[in-house]
């Protein structure tokens, strides 16, 4: 009986690790870290959070809420009120695949899903996402990688509507 127990206990034990192992996707993982809840707000008026919790891979360099309030006044309220310009930016922040810093350093350009390219140089030792520096890396999600930045992409059309 009690052989009977201990393998039921590691038998459950043992299902339940990969549940437990398994990583909250890009969403849920930016929502859990606390910084970046304008970010949440915007891709749900977007309408982006089931494709940002899509099979992916997707990498993201996401602004923070302190590099949403950098923006020069009205332009997040802006944003919010155009869903399409919105949409254009924040789709200017997610590149396809899951790319790793060591791999990011080794650009020059990268095309974003949103159709255009965002500019990358290492500069000093930092990584400059077009003006944003990355502040950190390599945040691993169930469906890519995260990179912060302390700045919100704008692509060229965008800064032209707002």
């Amino acid at each position: 009986m009690k052989n009977i127990l201990l393998n039921s206990l590691v038998l459950l034990v043992l299902l339940s690790v990969p549940v437990l192992a398994q990583k909250k996707d890009i969403v849920d993982t930016a929502v859990g870290a606390g910084t970046f809840k304008t970010l949440a707000t915007a891709l749900t008026e977007a309408g982006l959070i089931e494709t940002l919790k899509g099979k992916g891979p997707f990498t993201v360099f996401a602004p923070t809420d302190e590099a949403f309030a950098k923006l020069p006044k009205g332009t997040l309220e802006s944003l919010l009120k155009d869903k399409e310009a919105l949409k254009k930016v924040l789709l200017y922040h997610v590149v396809s695949g899951s790319v790793m810093a060591k791999d990011v350093v080794k650009l020059k350009k990268a095309t974003t899903v949103g159709g255009q390219d965002v500019m990358i140089k290492v500069k000093g030792g930092k990584v400059m996402v077009n003006k944003s520096n990355v502040t950190a890396t390599d945040i691993e999600a169930s469906n890519g990688i995260i990179h912060v930045i302390d700045a919100v992409l704008i692509p060229k059309e965008a800064k032209k509507a707002h």
